[in-house]
């Protein structure tokens, strides 16, 4: 018998209980959208995690003071605050391998100006930190070396601050107050958005840091120094370098570093690692509904198959053969299994869109969990269908005949 009319065959059979079909594929439809479901989630939150943390900047190294021990108790890391204004400046002059090096200072305050206050983080930096950091101006510019070097009162403004103090205006060329000191408003940062971590970076304002630590900071030691290395390849040489810049600055020999280098590599790779875990742990969890929809599809096909018994004998009586009746059931479980995929392929991205837009989560659908969810689908048809077709091939033609 020709595929063709096998497959037809099989169709018309299908067609003929479109309820019974509809409930034994129902399993595969909730399997198959709760796998696309849960790994879309999965996907969504691994691409959130890269965007967040590459949006603090392209191969950008920090540096942090390291732990101080008093009494045999070690304090922890960022105890130890020996990084100076000088540290940066031998990074600058004597690194071969950084396109740009800054400290950060902090500092809070209340800015005042526009339509209102509000209470901000203050950054202290250098006019590298653009470049370290990727971050442009929607308006205005940023500050020189120049401003750095005369200590100028003039800062930039993050999106969140220039609309709470400045909203539906250009704040540039204004002036708003903090802790008594006027600073002219000469930029407005473009949007980053939160972090994974969800804190607000556009809830920030940036100014030199010489203006910071003689304003409002008023310490001669810094918490932290960011850089950039040239190119991916050279981030780790990049590290090394300062690490041997720093420790000759310190004066260390054979102590440990009073300090303490890193990328955020490492900070990446470990979020991945725990989101494809989760995807991967959601994933199984979703796909026992297709193992369940696939014994719903084997215990309808057994049921098919006693109730065509005597179908089955008059085919064979008529020249079928055993292959015949076993491809014509086997095509009846796979296109049961197809159909059943397709369908739960359809409400698992829908699904996956109203999620995201109920909840505000990022979902991300990709091409290769589609193709793995049909696919697994036609296997369980296969499968599942293959004893039931089994089966019906093996029944003996008088007995089917003889069948009541």
């Amino acid at each position: 018998m020709r595929t063709s009319t096998l497959i037809r065959v099989a169709s018309q059979s299908i067609l003929k209980n479109k309820m019974r079909a509809l409930l034994t594929m129902l399993g595969i439809i909730i399997g198959v959208g709760a796998v696309i479901i849960m790994v879309a989630v999965g996907l969504g939150a691994r691409s959130q995690i890269r965007d967040s943390i590459a949006a603090l900047g392209s191969n950008m190294i920090v540096i942090t003071p390291g732990a101080a021990n008093t009494g045999g108790v070690n304090m922890g890391s960022g105890s130890f605050t020996r990084l100076t204004v000088d540290d940066v400046e031998k990074i600058r002059l004597e690194s071969t391998m950084l396109r740009g090096v800054s400290p950060v200072i902090n500092a809070n305050g209340q800015a005042v100006g526009g339509s209102g206050n509000w209470r901000a983080r203050i950054n202290g930096v250098h006019p590298d930190y653009e470049i370290i950091r990727d971050w442009p101006t929607i308006s205005g510019a940023w500050f020189t070396e120049q401003d750095v070097r005369t200590n100028r009162r003039v800062v930039l403004l993050g999106k969140t601050v220039a609309d709470k103090l400045y909203p539906n205006e250009d704040p540039v060329g204004e002036r708003l107050r903090i802790r008594n000191v006027i600073f002219d408003v000469i930029g407005v940062l473009a949007s980053r958005g939160q972090t994974a971590q969800g804190q607000d970076q556009d809830d920030i304002v940036l100014m030199p840091y010489t203006t910071t630590s003689a304003r409002l900071s008023r310490n001669t030691f810094i918490p932290q120094i960011v850089a950039s290395s040239t190119s991916g390849g050279t981030l780790q040489p990049a590290q090394e370098e300062i690490r041997v810049i720093l420790r000759e600055a310190h004066k260390i020999n054979d102590t440990a570093d009073d300090f303490t280098v890193r990328d955020q590599t490492d900070i990446a790779a470990a979020a991945s690692g725990t989101t494809e875990t989760m995807s991967l742990l959601l994933a199984a969890i979703a796909s026992i509904s297709l193992l369940v929809g696939g014994i719903g599809i084997m215990n309808i096909m057994l049921v098919s198959v006693t109730e065509r018994t005597r179908e089955i004998g008059i085919r064979m009586a008529i020249g079928a053969r055993g292959g015949d009746v076993l491809t014509q059931f086997l095509i009846e479980s796979i296109v049961m299994s197809l159909l059943g995929g397709l369908l739960g392929l359809v409400m698992g991205i829908g699904g996956a869109k109203l999620l995201g837009w109920y909840m505000g989560w990022a979902t991300e659908v990709s091409g290769l969990t589609v193709l793995i969810a049909i696919g697994f689908s036609a296997a369980v048809g296969i499968f599942f269908g293959y004893y039931p077709a089994r089966k019906a091939a093996g029944l003996n033609p008088i007995d089917a005949l003889r069948y009541e």
